[in-house]
């Protein structure tokens, strides 16, 4: 069983904020859906205008027009408005290619990889890489000279760099090719500088340059080594993370996404490089758990989309932007309404807390094994919680005032990471919400918040992967004799699917993907509480189907690992019998191939070998009844055939796995033939 890895380069971290997959393909759906298709003609015809006022305002206008709206997006795609904002971007008036940079940002963070593809492909690289000067040059001069620079000088070093950084930031995660010609550029110099004169930039602009620098140093060495190459850029990034201990006051959410990203960016570069006095540092242990763990456990899903649907009501009565457009009064690309800019304050509590998970996730795919054989002291892993053993109450505010740099941290996993403090946030985060799905083959009444809001379900998910797969690989004694813990977490998973539920419309993608973390999930803490988990028809119906539906050998891998911990309930005959009756059917016989591939092959023969290895277990009495011995034994042949025609060199691990699961096998059979019953 595999842990959800950290993100790799095809993964975006910001998940499409206004997906469009509810619509069918083509633009005249999106044309019968839009009410603002009026509106494109004219803003595409002042793009090209000769007078700037006008091809600023259609700059404008576009942005505004896109806003959470996926029909309309499509149909100016349909226009080539990439195409024009890009030429923008050289016009020869200022104002107009700083709103032209505001439009082509939007369009990223809305759009997705699709746009962004076709950004890159009509070299929108090339004026940004011309940008990149101008800018460091009047970041200089702000920070030399702040009050001696004009109104639109500072207007370049803020509005105009966070759309530039945030085009690189999304950019660099649409193909390898984009990522190796952003690596070209050299950025991060350019990048930390904003980091380092976070104390005179808006902190939105420093948390863009942030962002940038998480994604590119994900998994990316040359960024890595960049960073890594110059202690004064490590010594920065962990005085952003360490503010809190020099500031008393409350932070509000934009810094907490900051925090939250450096303490990313550190994972990523980790080990810290001598001769940097943090070298002795554990990341994970001394700065990503302590400090990301209140950050999951502070928010409430359901407040917020109360809050969400409040604010939503209120929006539908106020007049939309595009209609407050003129020639004469043109407000900036990123103008907002207060409803827009509360709604917008929501979506990133949800976002940070998102950025949370995945960092946490990506920090447990990359733990040390612990030391096998030793326990955790009795008083280990309390320091997080009130005197019930509870986690206390966290905001988002109380999380940057939390002073973990000094405690002590044990080699322990089980002590540092206890289960009940880290799983209690997680499994309240994978509970959906009224806006966590938008309604079948529509869009969303706030698309943001519900992409937001599956984006957290899932990122919760894989923690929770994670967790029990290390939990799992390195059998905690106290976890297997507290049986209610284990039904208490199988229950509260299982309530969060019966909400998510298995009928999936267009559009509801991201139900799709939670379920394919999930079985993972079910699989590990089945191997925890293995034979103490009480089976329901129901729950062995839905992972069955899953299996069966799935062309995805590593979902159908897990799933029958998830149904074959559920199988070794003593006392669950009947489910027993089902399960088995399941896995043998993938079996080969004497004279038919397997109906599955490879690897959930060996998986199904793996788990009927441990399931009948102790005949002395109630259910065993299936195996005897159902001469199971005789479908394995017919079975043996295929298996074997099965086994060589996996490539040794290319797939060296599974062909070890499987001959070593056929030697299995073969034994098992010979020793239930010498019991004799």
């Amino acid at each position: 069983m595999g842990k959800s890895q950290k993100k790799r380069l095809m993964r975006r971290h910001n998940p499409m904020r206004v997906p469009d997959s509810h619509l069918p393909k083509g633009l005249e759906s999106a044309a019968e859906s839009s009410a603002k298709k009026e509106a494109i003609p004219p803003i595409m015809q002042k793009m090209e205008s000769p007078d700037s006022s006008e091809r600023k305002w259609a700059c404008v206008a576009a942005s505004n027009l896109i806003q959470n709206d996926p029909s309309t997006r499509r149909l100016l795609q349909g226009k080539n408005v990439v195409g024009s904002l890009i030429t923008r971007l050289s016009d020869s008036e200022e104002e107009v290619w700083i709103e032209a940079a505001g439009a082509l940002r939007n369009l990223c963070i809305d759009g997705g990889y699709d746009i962004c593809a076709e950004m890159y492909n009509k070299n929108i690289l090339a004026p940004l890489k011309a940008f990149v000067p101008k800018i460091s040059s009047a970041l200089s001069q702000f920070i030399d000279s702040p009050k001696s620079l004009p109104e639109n000088a500072r207007r370049v070093v803020c509005e105009f760099a966070e759309n530039v950084i945030t085009i690189f930031w999304c950019l660099s995660e649409t193909s390898i090719k984009a990522l190796n010609a952003i690596n070209a550029m050299d950025l991060i110099p350019f990048l930390m500088s904003f980091l380092r004169a976070r104390d005179q930039l808006p902190t939105a602009t420093v948390t863009a340059a942030a962002q940038s620098l998480y994604v590119l140093t994900d998994d990316n060495w040359p960024a890595i080594d960049a960073v890594r190459s110059d202690v004064a850029y490590t010594s920065c990034l962990l005085d952003i993370v360490r503010m809190n201990e020099q500031n008393n006051e409350a932070f509000d959410d934009r810094f907490v996404t900051l925090y939250v990203l450096c303490c990313g960016i550190l994972g990523n570069i980790s080990p810290l490089p001598p001769p940097s006095t943090a070298s002795y540092l554990d990341v994970s242990k001394d700065l990503i758990f302590p400090r990301l763990q209140p950050v999951i456990s502070s928010i409430s899903l359901d407040a917020a989309v109360q809050q969400v649907r409040e604010l939503v009501a209120r929006q539908a009565n106020e007049p939309p932007e595009i209609d407050k457009l003129s020639l004469k009064h043109v407000p900036k690309s990123d103008h907002k309404s207060p409803t827009e800019l509360e709604l917008e304050k929501v979506e990133n509590r949800l976002r940070t807390v998102q950025l949370a998970l995945e960092i946490l996730t990506g920090a447990y795919a990359t733990l040390p094994d612990p030391v096998m054989g030793v326990e955790p002291d009795e008083d280990d892993g309390e320091v997080v919680k009130d005197d019930d053993g509870d986690m206390a109450d966290v905001t988002m505010d109380d999380t940057m005032d939390l002073d973990h740099s000094s405690r002590p941290v044990t080699d322990n996993l089980h002590a540092s990471l206890s289960l009940p403090s880290l799983v209690r946030p997680l499994l309240a985060l994978i509970q959906p919400t009224a806006l966590s799905f938008p309604p079948p083959s529509a869009p969303s009444c706030h698309p943001p918040t519900t992409s937001a809001l599956s984006a957290i379900h899932v990122s919760a998910f894989e923690c929770l992967n994670n967790v029990f797969l290390s939990l799992a690989a390195h059998p905690h004694s106290g976890l297997y004799v507290d049986d209610s813990t284990g039904q208490t977490i199988w229950s509260e998973i299982w309530t969060s699917l019966s909400k998510i539920g298995v009928d999936i419309a267009t559009g509801q993608e991201q139900k799709r993907a939670i379920w394919e973390v999930a079985v993972g999930v079910l699989w590990g803490v089945g191997k925890i509480w293995k034979g103490k988990l009480v089976p329901t028809e129901e729950h062995v119906r839905i992972l069955m189907s899953i299996c069966d539906a799935s062309t995805d050998s590593q979902i159908q891998v897990k799933c029958i690992g998830a149904l074959e911990c559920l199988a070794q309930h003593p006392n669950s005959i009947d489910a027993n019998r089902v399960i088995s009756s399941y896995l043998l059917d993938m079996l080969p016989t004497s004279t038919s191939p397997s109906p599955r591939s490879i690897e959930p092959l060996i998986q199904a023969v793996s788990a009927l070998i441990d399931i009948y290895s102790d005949e002395r277990l109630p259910y065993d009495v299936n195996f005897r009844e159902g001469r199971f011995e005789e479908r394995l034994a017919q079975g043996v042949e295929g298996i074997r055939k099965a086994v060589r025609a996996i490539n040794r060199k290319t797939e060296t691990d599974l062909r070890l796995r499987g001959e070593e699961v056929r030697d299995n096998l073969t034994a098992f059979i010979k020793y239930r033939k010498e019991l004799r019953f």
